[in-house]
């Protein structure tokens, strides 16, 4: 009996078992595992603990001076183990009541944005929402990274990430007040602004979701020019007044993000835009995040 090593807490709960039953094989059934592997458990704790706690008969288990000595303080380890793992229980699920919800620009100023927060908080059981302003970078990077919970962003959306589509709507072009199409201040169809230079993001933002916004390349076929890189919504808007470059922006900006300067203009044929909830997909099931799902849908159906 040389290995002293700490004995593990399945040991223990398996001695508790087979002390129960006093007979390998019962105590085996009982604790669904087998006979053999049972007696090998029970073995290596006696080596762990450098004491014999079973006396071994053809028919029988019984426990020796020792074993009954130790069991009371087996049963109390087992026991606070056992409180430990049901206060850790309990603190996960206040955990699970806790959403960090991210929301990128226009989003957070959305009306289905504030509804459906609401229906969290005053859900059953409640649950204490943060909200977190994510820019163009983060947007994604903040949900793989488990910075927020779920996001309300707009698609597309890369891999690895669900969403639950919220709305659609129309979106805009974005120039600066001086620009000619600007003062005419008609709708503008989509191949009357392939020769204006298209603000740019970052490295850390995704391609294709840039590509989308920026209907790269042109129904015909013509890519885009890019031109000054603006990391949130401040600086692209910032640089559409200072003349330095076009962006495609929700028609709700109009409003949540009226600014002097910057004109919106109404493009028939370009794409609408779509509102989402989006969460990593491995996280689906989790309590807080279905439960603000369930909010959206019942939003929606509502």
């Amino acid at each position: 009996m040389g290995d002293r090593r700490e004995p593990s807490i399945h040991q223990l709960r398996l001695l508790l078992g087979l002390a129960t039953h006093l007979h390998f094989g019962r105590a085996a059934e009982a604790l669904r595992i087998s006979q053999s592997a049972l007696s090998m458990q029970i073995r290596a704790l006696e080596d762990r603990l450098g004491v014999r706690l079973i006396e071994r008969t053809s028919r029988t288990a019984e426990l020796t001076t020792a074993g009954r000595a130790l069991l009371p303080v087996i049963e109390e380890a087992v026991a606070s183990v056992d409180r430990l793992l049901a206060a850790a229980a309990v603190r996960s699920a206040d955990l699970d009541r806790e959403l960090i919800v991210g929301a990128v620009d226009t989003e957070a100023a959305m009306p289905h944005t504030a509804a459906i927060l609401r229906r969290v908080q005053l859900g059953e059981p409640p649950i204490t929402v943060s909200v977190r302003s994510l820019n163009f970078v983060d947007q994604i990077r903040a949900l793989t990274s488990g910075k927020v919970d779920v996001a309300f962003l707009r698609p597309p959306l890369p891999p690895g990430i669900e969403s639950l589509q919220l709305a659609s709507e129309p979106r805009v072009a974005c120039l600066a007040a001086d620009d000619p199409l600007a003062r005419a201040g008609r709708p503008v169809p989509l191949a009357r602004l392939g020769r204006h230079v298209f603000l740019d993001v970052p490295a850390g933002v995704p391609r294709e979701w840039w590509a989308f916004w920026a209907v790269d390349p042109r129904p015909d076929g013509t890519p885009v020019t890019y031109g000054p890189v603006v990391g949130d919504l401040d600086g692209l808007l910032t640089a559409v007044a200072e003349g330095r470059g076009i962006a495609f922006l929700p028609a709700a900006a109009r409003t949540v993000f009226a600014r002097p300067g910057v004109v919106y203009l109404d493009v028939p044929d370009l794409p609408p835009s779509t509102s989402a909830l989006a969460w990593l997909a491995e996280n689906t099931e989790a309590p807080a995040i279905a439960a603000i799902r369930s909010a959206a849908w019942g939003l929606l159906k509502a």
